[in-house]
This record gives structure tokens, sequence and C-alpha cells, in this order.
């Protein structure tokens, strides 16, 4: 008897829980009755949370009338957040609107050609000449494989230059907090510096197309130099500023090569990519050529930074009592 039982309430439960435990009732109960009855007893946090169930139709009727009409894709629809967090809206000096979401208009600058390209940092001391041959055995490889390709050998390039800034900037990030003390600025300057090099890369993405095997290397070198680089900071940071500056020093010689290439034909100087245009605030007729001048230059101004960091704990002295140079490009 009590198993016939238990098999007719298990097959009117089976009948009913679709239309009463189906996620739209259960929304429909919190919004009509728990919402408008007194929360006696619950936190703040529990009525905050049935309020945005109870919203959440109005919310997704509000979002499809937005965007959602004339069958426009779910990228155009406005994007609404119960916490309060709206996309924000950039514009451009001249009130159009502005396109890109990696960077703002107060991150543009106009690059510094004037600067000297051929400074050279002669290696003297055992590290140094570490450091400089280090830099000299990876050109090999490098030449090798990429050949005459500038383009995806700049793109190769810039995918290896940006990690020291991040890993040197995170590391002094980690030491401020252990020490509770500034750093002098320099955990934004090699921030900055890193920022730099991966638009670099944003840039000549949208001029060269890598192919998948050169995909493959940028996994494998990325995963080698920057635990490589790691430990090489942690180490001797005087060491690892010295091997950025002569990687910055091969970076000049590697452009200089590439704009000889476009000046003898040999690759098509094509017009400039908009992200180039607005990030180094070029003309709107510049070229291909006018963008590797304003990468070259941001090298050289990374060359000396690195430079200047390793003289300076070959001083004997921290990073943080000198002050970092901001906003130096």
């Amino acid at each position: 008897m009590s198993r016939g039982y238990n098999r007719l309430a298990s097959s009117m439960f089976t009948m009913v829980s679709p239309r009463f435990f189906s996620t739209a009732a259960t929304r429909g109960v919190l919004s009509n009755d728990m919402v408008k009855a007194p929360a006696v007893g619950l936190g703040v946090r529990c009525r905050s949370s049935m309020a945005a169930i109870a919203g959440g139709d109005k919310e997704q009727e509000k979002k499809q009338a937005v965007g959602g009409c004339g069958g426009s894709s779910k990228d155009d629809k406005e994007i609404v957040s119960y916490w309060g967090l709206d996309p924000t809206k950039v514009s451009k000096e001249d009130g159009s609107p502005w396109k890109w979401t990696c960077f703002r208009p107060w991150d543009t600058y106009q690059a510094d050609l004037s600067i000297d390209l051929k400074k050279h940092h002669a290696p003297v001391t055992v590290l140094d000449k570490m450091a400089y041959w280090t830099v000299k055995s990876l050109r090999w490889p490098t030449d090798l494989f990429f050949q005459r390709r500038y383009g995806c050998r700049a793109m190769m390039l810039e995918t290896v230059a940006a990690v020291p800034g991040m890993v040197g900037g995170m590391l002094l990030h980690c030491k401020s907090l252990r020490r509770f003390e500034h750093s002098g600025g320099w955990i934004k300057a090699l921030l900055e510096e890193a920022e730099n090099e991966r638009m670099h890369l944003m840039t000549f993405m949208e001029v060269s197309d890598p192919r998948w095997y050169e995909r493959a290397l940028v996994f494998a070198v990325q995963g080698v130099f920057f635990n490589a680089y790691f430990l090489g900071y942690i180490i001797s940071p005087k060491f690892a500023h010295r091997v950025v500056g002569y990687l910055e020093e091969e970076a000049i010689h590697s452009y200089t090569e590439f704009l000889k290439e476009l000046d003898n034909g040999n690759i098509e100087n094509v017009p400039a990519p908009p992200i180039a245009i607005d990030y180094w605030r070029l003309p709107p007729n510049s070229t291909l050529r006018d963008v590797v001048l304003a990468v070259r230059a941001d090298e050289a101004h990374h060359r000396d930074v690195n430079h200047f960091a390793s003289d300076i704990h070959y001083q004997g002295r921290q990073l943080k009592e000198a002050p970092a140079p901001l906003g130096y490009h």
C-alpha cells in the first residue's frame, strides 16, 4: 500500500514540478510576493538580491528596446549593470566618438623623432658583457627564422619586448608592499613601457598576418622569456635592466633595417593603420614608414630608461632614490 502511495506521489510531483519549480515561476513568485512583503530578519544583501531578480525582466526589456530593434547584433545592445557601472563614453576634441577601448585620448602623444638613435652603452663589467652577449646570441636565431620579413619580425619582437616592463613593475609593486615604501614612480614607468610595447603589437597586427607556427612560437618564447627574466630580475635587477637596454638597441637596428626595406620598395609602404594615427597623433595621410619611425623612437626611449635604471643599481642605490622618467616617450 505504502509503495503505491509513493509511486502516486512521485508521478504527481513529476507533473507539477516543471510548472511550479521553473525559473520563470520562481522569478514571478519573488517579484510579486516576496519583494513587496516586509523583509523581516533579512539583511540588506538579501533584499538587494531579490530586488535585482524582480527588476531583471524589466532590465532585459530595456536592453532589447535600446539595442535589439531592427535586427541589430548582440554587440550593439546597451550593457546594463545592476552595480551602477556603465561603459565609459569618450569623445575626441572635435566631439566625434572615440572608437578605441584599448587606450584613451590622454594616452596619446607625438613621438620624439629627434632622439639620438646611435647611443650605445659599451659593456665594461662582467655583468654588462654577459648581458650584451646574451642579447647578441638571441639575434642570430631571430635573423635565421624571419629573414627579411620585418613585419612579422616586428610583431614577434613586440611580444617579447612587452614582457620586461610588466615583470619589473610587478616585482617592484610587491617590494613596495612588503617594505611599506614608495617606488619613486618606477612601478608606473615600467608599466608605461609595457603598455607602450603592447600598443606597438596592436599596431603591427593591422599590417601583417602571422602564420600559425609563428603564433605557436610566441607561446613558447613568451613562456621561456617571462620565467627567465623573472628569475633574472630577482637575482640581479641591474643585469635585467641592462639586458633590456641592449634588447632595445637591437630593436632600433631592426627597425632601421625595416625602414631601408620600405625605402627600397621591397616592402609596400601602405597607409598607416587608424589605431597608429590616433595613438601617435599622426597626420591622416601617414604611411607605414611614419609608424616605423615613431616605433623606433619609442624603442630608443626605452633603451635610455633601462640603461639608466641599471646605472642606478651599479651605483649601489635603489630605484626609488631617483625619480622615474614618467611620460618619457
